[in-house]
Parts: C-alpha cells; sequence; structure tokens
C-alpha cells in the first residue's frame, strides 16, 4: 500500500475540493492510505473512511508575528507527519504556500536520509493571479522547479505557467478536473423547483465565491435580459466580497423579486438538478470545475471563453462560449438554449461531456503519475548508491 500525503486548503474553494475527492478517491481503491495534511478539516471529508487520515496544522501566535507564519507550521508538521508516518510520496495542490513547504520539509527530512518525493498540482489563481505578485512570483518558480513532478488542471494553465515564469522543465503534465457522478447526477427536487418557480419558469444559476474574477454582475445583467424575453428566475449560490454589488444591481434593474441569494452549501447538487441553465462569465478560470458539476446536473452552461473553459464547455454542443463581457452576446445564447425545442438538447449532451471527466476515468492518470515519480526516484537512488 502506498501512503501518500495530500497538502490543500480546506475550504469550498476548487483546489480543495479536488484534493479532498482524488484523496478519498484513492483511499477507496485500497491501494493507497491518505494523509490530509492543513489547518482544518476539509469540508469535503465530511465522514470517516478507511484508508484516510487527517493531521492539523499547529499554529503559534506570539506578539512579533504580524501573521502566524503558516508555510513554517505546515514544513514541520510535514516533517513529522512523513516520518513518523513512513508516507512514501507527498501531493501538494495549490503552489502557495504548499510547494515552498513541501520542498522545506524535503530538505529537513534529507538530513535524516529521508528522501520523499513531492508533486505540485497548480490549479489557476496560484499562477495568474497571486503567483505572477512580485511578492511570490520568485519562490512560486523555485517551487516548481524544485518539485519532483508538476502538473496542471488544464492546457492554458500549463501554457500560462510556462510562459509568465522561467520554469526550467518542460514535463508538466495537464490532468484535468473530475466529478464524481454518485454525488453530482441529477435528483428528484420537484419541491425545491416549484418553490423557486411555482408557475414552471426556467431557473438560472451561478455558484462562485462572488469575486471580481467571477463577473458577478454580468450574471445579473444576463439574466435581467433574459427575464424581459422571457418569464425566468435566477438562484445565486455562494458568498464573498462582490455578493452586496450583485445584491445592489439587482435592485437597480428592479429584478430583485425573481433572484435568490443562497450563501454558501455544501449540497450544490441539489440546486442544480433543478436548474435549466448554468451561468459563468468569469474574467478567468484554469478550467471551470462549478461548471463542470452544473453539466453533470445535466444543466447546460453560458461561459466565457477564457482560460480552460473552452477544453471543457463545447461551443454550441454542451452551452456557448463567449468573450468576457459581451452579455449582450450571452444573452441571446442563454434565450436560445431556454426554447422548449433546444433545451433538452443541450441538457443531454452536458452529461454527455461531464461523463468524459468521472473521476473514475481521471484517477488512474493520477496513480500512473505517482507510479511515474516514485520509480524515477528508485532509479535515482540506485544510481547514487552505484
Amino acid at each position: 500500500m502506498i501512503k501518500i500525503g495530500i497538502v490543500c486548503y480546506p475550504t469550498f474553494g476548487g483546489s480543495g475540493v479536488v484534493a479532498t475527492e482524488l484523496g478519498k478517491a484513492l483511499a477507496e481503491t485500497g491501494n493507497y492510505q491518505v494523509h490530509f495534511i492543513t489547518y482544518s478539516t476539509p469540508h469535503r471529508l465530511d465522514h470517516f473512511a478507511e484508508n484516510v487520515f487527517y493531521h492539523e496544522v499547529d499554529m503559534f501566535s506570539y506578539p512579533l508575528f504580524q501573521f502566524p507564519p503558516y508555510e513554517l507550521a505546515l514544513a514541520s508538521k510535514l516533517v513529522h507527519v512523513i516520518k513518523y508516518e513512513k508516507l512514501d510520496l507527498l501531493h501538494v495542490h495549490y503552489a502557495i504556500p504548499h510547494a515552498s513547504a513541501a520542498w522545506l520539509a524535503k530538505q529537513i527530512l534529507a538530513t535524516e536520509q529521508i528522501d520523499i518525493p513531492f508533486i505540485t498540482t497548480l490549479h489557476g489563481t496560484d499562477i495568474t493571479l497571486v503567483g505572477k505578485n512580485g511578492s511570490y512570483a520568485p519562490v512560486v518558480t523555485f517551487s516548481i522547479n524544485q518539485s519532483d513532478g508538476v502538473t496542471a488542471v488544464s492546457e492554458d494553465l500549463k501554457r500560462d505557467t510556462l510562459k509568465h515564469f522561467p520554469i526550467c522543465r518542460e514535463d508538466i503534465q495537464v490532468i484535468p478536473n473530475f466529478i464524481d457522478l454518485r454525488r453530482f447526477k441529477k435528483q428528484n427536487k420537484d419541491h425545491f423547483k416549484t418553490f423557486v418557480c411555482p408557475n414552471g419558469e426556467p431557473l438560472l444559476v451561478h455558484t462562485s465565491n462572488f469575486r471580481k474574477v467571477k463577473r458577478v454582475e454580468d450574471v445579473v445583467r444576463i439574466f435581467a435580459a433574459v427575464r424581459e424575453a422571457m418569464p425566468a428566475k435566477l438562484v445565486m449560490v455562494g458568498d464573498g466580497p462582490d455578493r452586496p454589488k450583485a445584491e445592489e444591481l439587482c435592485r437597480e434593474l428592479n429584478v430583485m423579486g425573481d433572484v435568490r441569494f443562497l450563501g454558501k452549501l455544501d449540497a450544490v447538487e441539489e440546486v442544480l438538478s433543478v436548474a435549466d441553465l448554468f451561468l459563468m462569465p468569469s474574467e478567468t478560470e484554469s478550467f471551470g470545475l462549478a461548471a463542470l458539476e452544473a453539466m453533470a446536473c445535466q444543466v447546460p452552461v453560458i461561459s466565457s471563453n477564457t482560460g480552460g473553459l473552452p477544453e471543457l464547455n463545447v461551443n454550441g454542443v454542451t452551452g456557448f462560449l463567449s468573450n468576457v463581457g459581451e452579455v449582450d452576446e450571452m444573452v441571446r445564447n442563454a434565450i436560445y438554449i431556454l426554447q422548449p425545442e433546444n433545451l433538452p438538447r443541450f441538457k443531454e449532451a452536458a452529461l454527455a461531456r461531464a461523463l468524459e471527466f468521472d473521476i473514475t476515468n481521471i484517477r488512474p492518470l493520477y496513480e500512473r503519475y505517482y507510479e511515474k515519480v516514485l520509480q524515477r526516484q528508485m532509479l535515482e537512488k540506485a544510481v547514487l548508491e552505484a
């Protein structure tokens, strides 16, 4: 059995979700013992599972610290867990600060003749937004170059990484995000649909962290224009800094009566099960995990054509792609999809596309990559001992 440590953020964000679901799926095979290492229990790690363990990073506050140095605390915890749980491999999700903490832990362990490879998975904003900042770019570059393996969730993210960072490796492996179709599937939630749409109106949905990059005001503008053409309802799932702006725009456009803000939901699949259209007009998306979750619930997608979204949303088949900010075009496409003669075809295609990203198809890609990294480590060790 391979013992693997997984480091991630335990929040609602996509990187934490992917890391947690991957770890659970690996443990289910019976071939892996998975150890999650982070500052609180990942929100998708919500029940006991065989071969799954959780290790909390201990934080220490001191008056001289402006902020507790999480990276150092994480590195120390990694040393402890790797050493005493005898891990074979470390997989860190989101480069900042996990990759640099992994490298530091590896150097500390090397002084005790313990050699453990670590893989870094790039998820998006760790490269496209935060990583490009001058405060972090040198460390991000160094950590990627020092990783024993690197994966990215889309071809676009790989290209962006190689374009904006002086990376001395061309072997970044693209392994797309995935969906667990046992959870994300259309459920019978007609009572909820009747409650939100009492007259059978089409239901549009948006889920995000309501940050600027998600362009939630565009979501509201698209819905307002669609509602002028036909009766419709909108559900907004999530929370974040731009939620007040979205609410204010709803009032300005006089659509607040047809919009519901639900906040953060664990069971987002219940809402998606009764949706007719998913809106994702983002400034950028490294992959678009929320759109994949919608598609798995048979919901077509109106999205921007940025980042990795064209690798997921097939234009004219599973939905439509438009340039960022092209609200009018998104409105026309939304109205087209919602026509009774068109909607069933798009719903069917969305599900068919989502099936390609089922976790049972993607998990083996990670497993083969783990084997590649571990075999390379064994070869290098044999060469040194020869």
